[in-house]
């Protein structure tokens, strides 16, 4: 009954990228189901792995590089070169990503997408004619200002003088300086491939969202939410953006603000699976599975919003294919998502955060065991008369 089985899941944040999680879930496969044929198909969501992913994809290769961090020092980082060699991929987590920013630093206020804009510059140098720029599992909330920084646009507050690093600086701003902007910018495609549910500014904005995961306090969140404001109209003002939403534009709150920066600098804001996707075929692929296993680190009521669990069952409903999703947690809401047909926790007894990221792998394995076992048993019993 179960010939091919299709594993296409995201990565687990801090704990699995997408490749570890698809290596994970195969071996559950084959405990079960020795035989049958696994096509493993690791899904980026524009976060971490991006760039590899496409690269490996499109017979492309990475650029490693050092770079400035999220927290202003160094890293080792890397952008893709695809297999064309016309296209550069630059996925921010692998240099503004929250990962890089150790647990007792972690201070959305002050964090920067300076590399970023490094990583951008450094694709312009390799001649290429189109840069995709991956959204996802960001550390930052400074609306893309320090990419805009190293790209060469000055902020500058009231008296004239340069802004320093992160979002909260942004309340500071009077006026932004374009005319070192790297003219390089004008002869390329700069595509954004990242969640359109994401808005900057407002109720829904990114720092309301998002700024509790990385750190930041209800009073934080508000200086964040004000500074943001102040970023979307001058930036508006002085980058002569039109067409565009700064504050409320889909997209625009994508990377903690990246969405809106780039957007300014005529970045086309695409949601990510659009852009991503097919480069990996993935409607064909999952046409012809007898089941579809996909997986993240929570399923619930967010999930709908532009998830990789989401987006892979509404494919594979195309097909009329049926979808196991398999999560870390789950939350309100799991049991609801579009397309899933079934969902299955991961974990086996109530245990610490740290030991589950540690131990993904194997609860991944065994869980994927778990469920197949349920699934085969199923299939044996005998028809209802």
């Amino acid at each position: 009954m179960l010939n091919r089985v299709v594993v296409a899941p995201s990565g687990f944040k801090e704990s699995l990228s997408a490749q570890a999680a698809a290596d994970a879930i195969a071996a559950g496969v084959r405990r079960v189901l020795p035989d049958a044929e696994i096509d493993r198909i690791p899904l980026v969501d524009g976060g971490e792995g991006t760039a590899s992913a496409l690269a490996s994809a499109t017979g492309g290769r990475l650029v490693a590089l050092t770079a400035t961090g999220p927290v202003g020092e160094p890293v080792g980082t890397h952008f893709a070169l695809l297999g064309s060699g016309e296209t550069a991929v630059v996925e921010m987590a692998a240099v503004a990503g929250l990962s890089l920013v150790p647990r007792t630093r972690r201070d959305p206020g002050a964090t920067t997408t300076y590399g970023v804009g490094e990583l951008i510059r450094a694709a312009l140098d390799q001649g290429v004619r189109r840069i995709l720029v991956g959204c996802g599992d960001s550390g930052t909330s400074d609306g893309g200002a320090g990419a805009l920084q190293a790209l060469g646009a000055r902020l500058l507050d009231a008296d004239g003088a340069e802004l320093a690093a992160g979002g909260r600086e942004l309340t500071l701003l009077d006026r932004i300086d374009p005319a070192g902007l790297d003219p390089r910018l004008a002869g390329v495609e700069l595509l954004v491939a990242c969640n359109p549910f994401n808005v900057l500014c407002g109720e829904r904005g990114v720092a309301r969202v998002f700024g509790p995961q990385k750190g930041a306090g209800p009073e934080q969140v508000e200086e964040l939410s004000a500074a943001l404001e102040n970023w979307a109209r001058v930036l508006t003002r002085d980058l002569a953006v039109t067409g565009t939403d700064l504050r409320l534009g889909r997209g625009t709150g994508a990377s903690g603000g990246l969405g809106a920066g780039l957007a300014a600098l005529g970045g086309v804001l695409l949601p990510r699976f659009q852009v991503l996707l097919d480069h990996l075929d993935l409607d064909t692929r999952l046409a012809r599975a007898d089941l579809v296993v996909t997986a993240e680190g929570a399923l619930d009521h967010q999930t709908p919003r532009g998830k990789v669990p989401a987006e892979v069952a509404r494919r594979a409903k195309l097909s009329g294919r049926p979808v196991l999703a398999l999560a870390g947690t789950l939350g309100e809401g799991a049991g609801e998502v579009p397309g899933v047909d079934a969902c299955h926790g991961i974990l086996p007894a109530p245990m610490a955060l740290a030991e589950a990221l540690v131990r993904g792998a194997e609860l991944l394995t065994d869980a994927t065991e778990r469920a197949l076992r349920m699934i085969v048993l199923g299939a044996r019993l005998p028809a209802a008369t």
